[in-house]
């Protein structure tokens, strides 16, 4: 019998012959799967994630959309409709907020300004310093925690106490106090400053997450094959180490936007957000708290959409890890 290079081709070829002689008439061969595919299996089979993850896709699109919607649904947001109003005490005529064909979610005490529109704008303003400030604590949780896992000694005690010291830091308190010294400025400039105070003081949260999975990857053998081969620090961390941080990494991602949203709205709500007239949900239901007896429509309205944008992130959030990890069932 051959030891050569044919006897290892001739078993090859003959393999799937003997597993094609073994099945069963029309049975078909079984199909491996990447991790991939089985994630996206394991999300489609939840209900409530996918439920969650439609909610937030409507929401993106009706933000993307908002000067359309308002155009052909609303009213401008900063027009005022008097003529809506109860002339002596400033609430809107008719029910539920004054909610008519017209003025689909009602209209604002005092001003009569359209509350479609500025459900919609404020949709705008929420989703995108969540995303944003998201997107920047992502970026420098993963950078420092990647530092601090893998090079360990004293950068890794640095950025530890780092962590540490920002995780035990009053973050909405300092939140308030910087950006009420910060110049007001227009819709988006402080749309910028919440991004940058948001992101600055949640990489923390995500940096430890990866500093703890780097620790653990660092002793791995294909890391010490990559350094045997000679690869540099640069190449390990991102070629090597950082594709097999993408689920932990994408999971928390979206979990800390709902965290965002809230965030926002809490500054809106205590004045230090976006400054009026520009629409926001904290800031409409900080308006509301004087007339939620006369008009109980104008907070519920922001209110609820805070909760329905905050559970579907969430849900999608928890689907997602279900989905990623590969011990549960």
């Amino acid at each position: 019998m051959s030891l050569g290079p044919e006897a290892s081709i001739s078993d090859e070829t003959t393999t799937p012959v003997a597993d094609a002689a073994l099945r069963e008439p029309g049975e078909k061969a079984i199909a491996g799967r990447s991790l991939k595919q089985i994630a996206w299996r394991r999300l489609k089979k939840d209900k409530v994630a996918v439920g969650g993850a439609i909610v937030v896709i409507v929401l993106i699109v009706l933000a993307i959309l908002a000067p359309v919607l308002s155009k052909l649904l609303g009213h401008p947001i900063d027009e005022f409709h008097i003529d809506k109003l109860d002339p002596t005490i400033g609430v809107p005529l008719g029910r539920f907020g004054g909610i008519s064909k017209d003025f689909l979610l009602g209209v604002e005490p005092t001003s009569g300004r359209d509350v479609f529109s500025r459900i919609l704008y404020g949709a705008q303003t929420s989703l995108t310093v969540a995303f944003l400030s998201a997107f920047v604590s992502t970026i420098l949780g993963v950078i420092f925690g990647l530092s601090a896992g893998y090079l360990g000694g004293w950068v890794d005690s640095v950025l530890s106490r780092v962590m540490d010291l920002l995780l035990a830091f009053p973050q909405l308190l300092f939140a308030i106090a910087l950006v009420s010294v910060l110049p007001a400025g227009g819709r988006w400039s402080r749309v910028f400053v919440l991004v940058g105070v948001i992101g600055f003081f949640g990489w923390p949260y995500i940096g430890r997450i990866v500093r703890g999975q780097t620790l653990s990857l660092r002793e791995r053998e294909f890391v010490e094959a990559s350094k045997s081969l000679g690869a540099r620090s640069g190449r390990i961390l991102f070629r090597e180490m950082l594709p097999n941080l993408a689920a932990p990494i994408l999971v928390y991602t979206t979990l800390i936007i709902p965290t965002n949203i809230l965030t926002e709205a809490a500054l809106s709500f205590l004045g230090v957000g976006i400054p009026p007239p520009n629409p926001s949900w904290g800031g409409m239901l900080s308006d509301a708290v004087s007339y939620y007896q006369s008009d109980p429509a104008y907070m519920i309205i922001p209110g609820a959409m805070i909760f329905i944008t905050v559970l579907a992130f969430n849900l999608f959030g928890d689907g997602l890890r279900d989905a990623l990890d590969p011990k549960a069932r």
